[in-house]
């Protein structure tokens, strides 16, 4: 499976490449190249199954250029381990006979982006291997609370990684701001920025735009 952008001016590339880049040459986001369905047989199949196992099967056509066994090392490092505080990691409690809810916040950060950010750090590390990248990885994420919290813990202490959080001083709440300056990790840093959220979010998006920035840091890797 390759994925191309959402702006049709980058060439389509394979997921270990679409992961290790984060945004298209083009500023555009990656989004898979053709549909992937599950037929009514391949879904209902996937009702006894665990949490990591449904994970695995539904990843599975999206990252075509993993084994299954570096998938599951994934979903089994990602939601396994006790790092979510219920063992279905995301459970269905029924609230009356035709309503149920489905729970997002039994992870780390007690955030529904732990969700996906617990896994993206164990797909990032293997598709650096993957594409033969020998530079450091730096993350640069703004946030508005929750995320900059649930992306700080996914990528605490991983290996070959850095990451920058920049949220705005006087836009989040006094816990989402201890969340993220007391995150401990030796590769992890938090920025406050003077302004509200699309400040920080177009400070970071000119810094992925900004192709001689980029080429000077790579010069310097």
């Amino acid at each position: 499976m390759n994925y191309e952008s959402t702006r049709g001016n980058s060439p389509a590339v394979p997921a270990a490449e679409a992961i290790k880049l984060g945004i298209a040459p083009d500023g555009g986001l990656f989004v898979p190249e053709k549909n992937t369905t599950l037929s009514q047989q391949e879904i209902l199949a996937l009702v006894p199954l665990s949490y990591t196992g449904r994970a695995l099967a539904i990843l599975k056509p999206y990252l075509t250029d993993f084994t299954e066994g570096e998938l599951l090392q994934c979903v089994e490092a990602a939601y396994g381990g006790g790092k979510f505080d219920s063992v279905d990691v995301a459970p269905m409690k029924l609230l009356t006979p035709d309503l149920s809810i489905l729970e997002l916040w039994h992870g780390p950060t007690c955030a529904f982006k732990d969700m996906a950010l617990q896994i993206l750090p164990q797909f990032l590390v293997r598709a650096v291997t993957k594409t033969g990248e020998k530079a450091q990885i730096v993350i640069l994420v703004a946030t508005s609370g929750d995320t900059g919290k649930a992306a700080l813990d996914g990528f605490a202490d991983v290996k070959g990684t850095r990451i920058i959080v920049f949220f705005p001083q006087e836009g989040v709440s006094e816990v989402q701001r201890m969340q993220m300056v007391t995150q401990e990790g030796k590769n992890v840093s938090v920025i406050a920025v003077k302004g509200n959220f699309d400040d920080a979010q177009s400070g970071v998006k000119q810094v992925f735009g900004d192709k001689d920035f980029n080429a000077k840091l790579n010069s310097e890797a």
